[in-house]
């Protein structure tokens, strides 16, 4: 276990990083919610109610959690207004309406990376015609290309490849080993984490003579405002038109965004999710693991399409599609109820197929089983 931080001394003053810490008064008027119990309680750092220790904060927004905070070490529990009972009164306490909401205020009060210094790494590779917003920050080994604009407050971690004609927004951060392709368009605050690469040729193809010809790709690729990208994903650029995500789009890790693909803004989109080119997703939709669409379909507003979905036709708005091919929920649901009964039914048709034999070769009628007997389990 790592040892406790010292509470802090009179007159010691609040480090702007690492080792912060706020009484719970502080706390609770940072999020806006009601501080009971020690009002002068010191806090730094929030974790899980298992983990928690003296100095952290934990979480419970859910009654099904109410155990472990009763046996929680926690200084503190954030907690919402409509499970404050289930808590011992003598437990330390920031009330607030809905503690996810209040969430990452904290979090991001505790637990802020240390912005990178403005500036030009030596080792940085820029071309001459570069426009640098004010408060840039280029990394080692960074290279950027000719004509490539990058508005102000924008970092690139080391070994970041931006290439010609690129158009980056301000406060955009672009983690390690990011490559941006010739004149993507990244909107402000956009976040591209380790690995990720925007603006790639799409897959097409054209068999001629024999022979598989690649179609140039020159459609542009346009990421919205606060638009966040997950550690290996992909964007193609388009093929004539373009890959537009829309703002406050997040994809997860892995996910494949193909050529000429629009997505709507707000969506959300977990690991290993691929959309094949040209389909246009809606806004507000929802996609779970390993789900994927096939190309020139339309998926309406709201959807939400369970993980490993295929969706081989269009999808109305407001919809939740699961399984492969793709279904309404509970239309897949009952498939699946049937699925699971098909055991008993082979025996139930068994049984009635010798009682039929039996009867065809002369024997004595037989009556025949209740349902019940029929799919009962062997030996019972």
């Amino acid at each position: 276990m790592f040892p406790e931080p010292a509470p802090p001394k009179s007159g010691d003053a609040r480090p702007k990083s690492g080792g912060t810490w706020l009484t719970l008064v502080e706390l609770a008027a940072m999020v806006g919610g009601r501080a009971e119990g020690d009002l002068d309680k010191h806090i730094a750092g929030v974790t899980s109610l298992a983990q928690a220790g003296p100095s952290d904060l934990g979480l419970l927004v859910d009654s099904r959690y109410s155990r472990a905070a009763g046996e929680t070490a926690a200084g503190a529990i954030l907690v919402s207004s409509n499970l404050e009972d289930m808590l011992d009164p003598a437990q330390s306490r920031v009330v607030v309406e809905d503690p996810r909401k209040t969430l990452p205020t904290v979090l991001e009060y505790f637990f802020s990376d240390p912005l990178p210094r403005p500036g030009l790494h030596e080792t940085a590779i820029i071309a001459e015609d570069v426009k640098l917003g004010t408060g840039v920050s280029v990394g080692p080994y960074v290279v950027i290309e000719d004509n490539v604009v990058m508005g102000e407050g924008t970092t690139l971690h080391a070994h970041v490849v931006v290439r010609s004609g690129a158009r980056l927004g301000r406060d955009v951060t672009l983690h390690p080993h990011v490559v941006v392709y010739p004149h993507v368009r990244l909107g402000d605050r956009v976040v591209l984490h380790a690995g990720v690469r925007v603006g790639v040729d799409g897959f097409g193809y054209a068999h001629s003579e024999g022979n598989l010809a690649r179609i140039p790709h020159v459609g542009a690729c346009i990421i919205g405002d606060d638009v966040e990208i997950g550690a290996n994903s992909c964007v193609d650029r388009g093929s004539i038109g373009h890959t537009e995500l829309g703002a406050h789009v997040k994809l997860d890790n892995l996910v494949h965004i193909g050529h000429n693909v629009t997505v709507g803004p707000r969506t959300v989109m977990a690991a290993q999710v691929a959309i094949a080119g040209s389909t246009k997703v809606g806004a507000d939709t929802m996609w779970g693991g390993q789900a994927g669409a096939m190309d020139h379909i339309s998926v309406g507003d709201g959807a939400r399409i369970a993980a490993r979905t295929g969706l081989t036709e269009d999808v109305p708005a407001g919809s939740t599609m699961a399984g492969f091919p793709a279904r309404p929920l509970t239309d897949f649901l009952k498939a699946q109820a049937l699925l699971f009964r098909l055991d008993s039914l082979r025996r139930r048709v068994r049984v009635l197929e010798r009682l039929r034999d039996s009867r065809e070769e002369g024997a004595a009628s037989t009556p025949i089983p209740s349902r019940a007997a029929v799919i009962a389990p062997p030996g019972s």
